[in-house]
Order: C-alpha cells, then sequence, then structure tokens
C-alpha cells in the first residue's frame, strides 16, 4: 500500500506521475539503492537531491520475464539463412539456391525456420544434394527438433541421414551443436539490449550447453541487461551438485545470474511430429515405429533424474508437448511428491488439467506457438484441438501459468505472448479455439511472475510502458511501446530523457 512518509532522501530515483495497470490514479514512486522505497499519491513528495523524472501517466509495472529461451540459437538467428514463410520444399531450396549465390566457400551454409508440418510432400535427401552439390547445408526446423541435412553437410558432421535427408530429436541435438557459431560478446549484448527495449528483465536459458560457465563470463564482459537464471541437462547434473549449486542461488559476483533448474526433454515435437501421444498421428499406426511420437527419455529414467536433483536441492523443468508425456511426467512428479514445472504442455489430456495444480506443477507454456502451430495441430491433433495449448483449461483448473517464447521459435517479446494468449488470433484470421483465451489480467501475471503490481521493497526490475494494455486493441498490445526498464534500479532501456 501507498506510504505517506516523507523523511529525506538522497541520490534516489523519483518518478512522479505513474500510473498503474488498470488504475488512473497517478502516484510518485521512488528508488533507493536498487529499491523502491515508497509509493505516494502524486505530488505528495518533496526530496532533494533525487533524480526526477515526470511520467506524464504512463505506465509503471514490474519488468517482464521470458520464461524459456536458447538465448545463444536467439542470438545467432539473425545470421542464419531466414526460412521462415516457406510453405513447401520447393520454396526452401529456391533460398537456398539464391543464398549459395553469395556464400563463402568451405563454410556450412546454415538456415532457420523451415515448418514441415503442412508440406504437401515430404523433403527428400535427393532435392537438397540436387540443389547444393558438394556445400554442406544444414537447414534448422523452426522448432528446433529436426533438419534437413544434405549428403556434404553429414558427411562433415559424421552423421547418416534416411532418404528424407531429415534427423531429428536426440540425433539432432546432439550433431546441432557442432553446427553453432559462438556469437561474439557485442552480438550477446545487442540481444539483451534488445529484449531491455521490450520491458524483459529477466530470462531463463535452457541453451543446451555450459549455462553455469558461460553466463558469469558474459556478464563480467558487458552482457548485463538482464536477469538470468541458467538451467542446467542431465549430462551436467553431477558437476552442479558437486558444486553445492541450488536453484536460485546467486553464480557470478554481480548477482544477475542464479541457478536455474534441470532441464529434460521427455518427447519431441508437433512439428516434427515427435510429441508422445496417446492417439497415433494421422496415417500412421499406432504400434509402428514413432506412430504415437517419441518417449526420448522414459518415465523411469525421468524418476531417477528428477530424485536425484530434488536431493541434490536443484528443482526441475521437464518439457513435455504430447499428451501422454504430460500424463506421464504428471505421473513422476506426483509419485515423488514434489513440485516443478512443465515445460510447453502443449497438448493435455482433460484429467490432466486439474492435476497441475494438484501436484503444484507450474505450467510454462508459449502462447505464440498456438499462433505458429494452429494449422499443423488442426492437420495432426485433429479432433484433439480443443485440449491443445489451452491455456484457458489450465488457468481454470487453477495451474499457475508462466509464459515464454521458447526463441528463436518466438520472437523474444513477452508481448507477442501476451497478445496471443488474449486473442487467440494473428494476422486478422478467425480466432483458433477463442475458448482457451485468458483474461489480460492473467497474461501480464504470467509475463511478471504472478504479480502486476510494483509494491515498496521490490527489488526496482521495473518496465515503464507508454499505453496501458487494458486500454489498447490486440494489434496494439502486440507492439505495445515500452518507454524504459529498470533492473535494479539501473536503466537498460531508457527514452524519457
Amino acid at each position: 500500500m501507498p506510504s505517506n512518509e516523507s523523511e529525506p532522501l538522497m541520490n534516489t530515483l523519483h518518478f512522479r506521475n505513474a500510473r498503474f495497470l488498470g488504475n488512473d490514479d497517478r502516484f510518485d514512486v521512488l528508488i533507493d539503492s536498487g529499491q523502491v522505497t515508497d509509493i505516494v499519491p502524486a505530488g505528495a513528495v518533496q526530496r532533494m537531491g533525487t533524480e526526477t523524472l515526470d511520467l506524464d501517466g504512463r505506465i509503471l509495472t514490474p519488468g517482464l520475464w521470458d520464461e524459456h529461451v536458447h538465448f545463444t540459437q536467439w542470438t545467432i538467428q539473425q545470421s542464419r539463412l531466414d526460412l521462415s514463410g516457406t510453405h513447401d520444399a520447393n520454396d526452401v531450396l529456391a533460398r537456398v539456391r539464391h543464398a549459395l549465390l553469395t556464400h563463402r566457400a568451405g563454410s556450412i551454409l546454415t538456415g532457420y525456420g523451415f515448418r514441415d508440418g503442412t508440406w504437401p510432400a515430404a523433403p527428400t535427401l535427393r532435392a537438397l544434394d540436387d540443389a547444393t552439390g558438394a556445400v554442406p547445408v544444414v537447414l534448422i526446423s523452426g522448432d528446433l527438433h529436426c533438419a534437413w541435412i544434405n549428403s556434404a553437410a553429414a558427411a562433415l558432421l559424421g552423421t547418416r541421414p534416411d532418404d528424407s535427408g531429415i534427423i531429428s530429436e536426440h540425433e539432432w541435438f546432439e550433431v546441432g551443436q557442432r553446427v553453432v557459431t559462438p556469437p561474439t560478446t557485442r552480438m550477446f549484448r545487442e540481444a539483451a539490449a534488445a529484449a531491455a527495449r521490450r520491458g524483459v528483465v529477466g530470462i531463463v536459458d535452457f541453451e543446451v550447453t555450459d549455462n553455469i560457465a558461460e553466463w558469469p563470463e558474459r556478464v563480467a564482459a558487458g552482457v548485463d541487461s538482464l536477469r538470468v537464471e541458467a538451467s542446467v541437462w542431465p549430462e551436467r547434473l553431477d558437476a552442479a551438485i558437486a558444486r553445492g549449486l541450488r536453484t536460485g542461488q546467486p553464480i557470478d559476483p554481480s548477482g544477475l545470474v542464479t541457478m536455474g533448474r534441470l532441464k529434460v526433454v521427455v518427447d519431441g515435437s508437433l512439428n516434427t511430429r515427435t510429441a508422445l501421444c496417446w492417439d497415433p498421428y494421422p496415417g500412421l499406426d499406432a504400434h509402428a515405429t514413432h506412430g504415437c511420437g517419441v518417449a526420448s527419455v522414459s518415465p523411469d529414467v525421468l524418476r531417477e533424474l528428477l530424485q536425484r536433483s530434488h536431493h541434490g536441492g536443484i528443482g526441475a523443468a521437464v518439457h513435455a508437448i504430447g499428451d501422454r508425456a504430460n500424463s506421464e511426467v504428471i505421473d513422476v512428479f506426483e509419485e515423488l511428491g514434489i513440485d516443478g514445472v512443465i515445460e510447453h504442455a502443449q497438448l493435455v489430456r482433460k484429467e490432466d488439467f486439474a492435476r497441475f495444480a494438484q501436484v503444484g506443477l507450474v505450467a510454462s507454456v508459449q502462447p505464440e506457438h498456438a499462433m505458429d502451430d494452429r494449422d499443423v495441430a488442426d492437420r495432426h491433433w485433429a479432433g484433439r484441438t480443443a485440449r491443445a495449448f489451452a491455456f484457458g483449461s489450465l488457468y481454470e483448473a487453477g495451474a499457475t501459468l508462466r509464459f515464454g517464447s521458447d526463441a528463436p521459435v518466438a520472437p523474444l517479446d513477452p508481448w507477442f505472448a501476451i497478445a496471443a494468449a488474449t486473442s487467440r488470433s494473428r494476422d486478422e484470421r478467425t480466432p483458433w479455439h477463442p475458448e482457451q483465451r485468458v483474461p489480460l489480467s492473467v497474461a501480464l501475471e504470467s509475463s511478471m511472475r504472478g504479480r502486476s503490481q510494483v509494491q515498496i521493497g521490490d527489488v526496482a526490475d521495473i518496465a515503464i510502458l507508454d499505453a496501458d494494455p487494458h486500454t489498447v486493441t490486440s494489434a496494439q498490445l502486440h507492439d505495445l511501446p515500452v518507454a524504459a526498464t529498470l533492473l535494479g534500479g539501473r536503466f537498460t532501456h531508457n527514452t524519457l530523457s
């Protein structure tokens, strides 16, 4: 609640005439030593020695978080051949041929962003080889779960695709790390600054790398516009536990990087048709290999991993997209009696919605994926889409929602997620399963770690908006302008002065 105390404070930041979400009243907000120290009615503060900025009715909110990012992949996306918007293999090959005209000899041509889930014909190795010849080419799908590679790249990387030229899931994850060109510090800094311009103060990084070692080095080199929760993957879990690292513990001198969760991937993805489901994909028999998707990690292995991480003080975030994957992951958490996070939860059985809250599981979801994948879901999850990307059902069943992007799968911009979750529409299309929309207040809180009101005593991780999200259209919400962002009371983005 606002305070009326008026003792003098030196070297504080004083915001005048701020408004809060959904509230026309104006307040003065003071920040001292990186913390919100006072909130009073506008004009009630008479302070000397402060930096004063008049917000003129702009909206002051908690800073936004992206709860699921692959930050290195997002950062290098700009240097890859853009394959987004392609409609079939011929579209992709045309872009590849054009890129080869100026491609530097002796290097791998890497593309990103095709989505073959609705292509009229499957890709083939022969077609890619014919278009590319001896130049190694690796084309990564928009969901990051597979790649279309030619024979030259396969020989270079030591893998053997089948006649489709597609490698997916675990095989691709291993090979994919060999085609990542490490971004420069400048590139990381620019990507972090771009996120700050959208009001972002923190990310959860699930990159398949040594996040615990790499993020403190980045921050020390000046990539300091974001807070980062650094995840650990199973192959590095024992080392993290041996170091005494615990979820939530700071792991760098600045305090910007904290220990995150164990990331486990138990199934594939919708676009790659490897998400583990109870029912087979169209045209496939339930008893056929991968007819219902792929179990990347069995319940028995998951149980052992979660037990080990829990006893070591490290929480878990488990990727589960298909409805069978979600059922089995919930079962394991429930059996062990521990809470955690399920990442994606894209297809959920009706009886499992309520179990999220009952077991104490956060549903970390990416609402923009519903817009990207609505057509492929209608095709491959036909008859089941009423419970696909079912944010409304999760919310109504009492689940705690957290929003992310899975960048680069969707842009690292929480306003995309907020707009998608509240409208279920994009590009003026008819809303897709509008019954699964969530209230704007819920979408905002899901992007602000559970609350949308700044309070006295908060760390001053703040976004200042040029408009109240409650008063704009869905299209305007998607591109809502952010006037400033503060991280611990320090501007990481500022158009106010």
